[in-house]
């Protein structure tokens, strides 16, 4: 008796998924619980658990896109780990001696082509030169034209043989050089999750008044504080202090103190939030994905640390679940660990506002009547104008840039 394997349900929002790949084998033995199939849906990757011990038939193959509650596979009574082997041993020999003949047959198999008999093979090549096989002396069975002799011909007729006859034929009749070097192709299908990305950014540019404004904060005051306190931040609290930690600390101080750039529209209506999901932008093995921390104002930086490379490591992993990833108030994205030295990010719909960090460059600034060089970064906030104006904006960002440039107000709270 066989068991049959369907799609999950993995979430309201969610009515079908593409199979990814296969983690076994059909014919494999399986055991309960073990993963044997990974299955992406427009928010995330997950893995398929056998339901029971057998011998796996597969039916769905990797690139279909499959309806929640439509069959996969079925699992199938009986057999071992190690009995599973040698039948699969068994069923492959065969396969490869189908395979491996009819190649051989090809080759041998004559074509017409023009007044002389060719190989495929060789056919393909004086096809490929313009060769009339009439001119070739075939040296196979029967005169038959093989591909050494066709490689040959090619040769031989590359050389010019004697000066061509004048012609009034216009020049253009000449062939053109052979392009040299590979110039290859492949087409990939789109992933749901990429498909989905690509629906989302087009909606948001086509559906919110997005504009953008810039900033930039002199990092040295976070850079000194870091070197001063990381060996015993990290002795303390078995995480290392990272920047993130500090812009996280430095948006959710703000948007309490500019609760619009929080806010999101709901058909005709603004929803504020008093509280501050932030999603983190993480760049993963399949695409961006944007996992979030949840109630992150009312975190410590230690906590928040802990939190992003918890929810890095799910998404390196594919392991982070729909719940991880559904809501967030505010977005902050970091190109800078790419080499961005500035950029427009996009919001991360249905919110209204996303930060920007970038790379961190040793630059000439003023500082006291007197030019110094200074580790400067460029932020940048991308915000929907149809909830958020200009000077919300603005000094939202200035006021990150305040807390930034004096770490001390962030443990303070001024």
């Amino acid at each position: 008796m066989s068991l049959e394997i369907k799609v999950p349900s993995v979430g309201e929002s969610i009515t079908e998924v593409t199979l990814a790949q296969w983690l076994k084998q059909d014919g494999d033995y399986v055991e309960m619980d073990e993963n044997i199939a990974e299955l992406e849906s427009d928010k995330a990757t997950f893995e398929l658990p056998a339901e029971k011990a057998g011998i796996l038939r597969i039916i769905a193959q990797e690139g279909d896109t499959l309806e929640i509650g439509a069959v996969v596979c079925t699992i199938e009574e009986g057999g071992s780990a190690s009995a599973a082997a040698p039948a699969a041993e068994k069923e492959a020999a065969p396969a490869q001696e189908s395979t491996s003949s009819p190649a051989v047959e090809a080759d041998e198999k004559p074509e017409t082509y023009a007044a002389g008999t060719a190989s495929p093979a060789a056919a393909k090549i004086l096809r490929e030169k313009g060769i009339d096989p009439s001119t070739i002396k075939g040296t196979g069975k029967e005169g038959r034209i093989t591909k050494e002799d066709a490689e040959k011909a090619q040769v031989s007729a590359a050389k010019p043989e004697s000066k061509p006859a004048a012609s009034s034929t216009p020049a253009a009749a000449t062939t053109a050089p052979a392009v040299t070097g590979a110039r290859n192709e492949r087409r990939e299908k789109m992933s749901s999750l990429r498909k989905t990305i690509a629906k989302r950014l087009v909606a948001v540019k086509n559906e919110t008044a997005m504009l953008t404004t810039f900033n930039e904060v002199n990092m040295q005051p976070i850079m000194d504080l870091r070197g001063k306190y990381k060996d015993t931040f990290k002795e303390k609290h078995g995480i290392g202090l990272g920047f993130m930690s500090f812009f996280t600390k430095a948006v959710t101080t703000a948007l309490k103190e500019w609760p619009a750039v929080n806010a999101r529209i709901d058909e005709n209506e603004i929803v504020y939030s008093d509280f501050a999901d932030i999603s983190i932008a993480v760049s993963a093995p399949k695409g961006l994905v944007v996992p979030i921390i949840r109630n992150a104002d009312a975190m410590s930086l230690q906590q928040i640390e802990k939190a992003i490379a918890e929810l890095a490591a799910k998404a390196r992993d594919n392991k982070l679940t729909i719940d991880e990833m559904t809501g967030g108030t505010f977005t902050i994205t970091n190109g800078g660990v790419f080499g961005s030295m500035m950029s427009t990010p996009i919001i991360n719909a249905p919110q209204s506002a996303i930060l920007g960090m970038h790379n961190i460059i040793q630059r000439p600034i003023a500082e006291n009547g007197q030019v110094v060089i200074r580790p400067m970064m460029y932020i940048a906030l991308s915000y929907d104008h149809r909830i958020i104006d200009g000077r919300e904006s603005v000094s939202f960002l200035v006021r990150v840039k305040q807390l930034l440039e004096d770490p001390a107000r962030l443990l303070l709270e001024v």
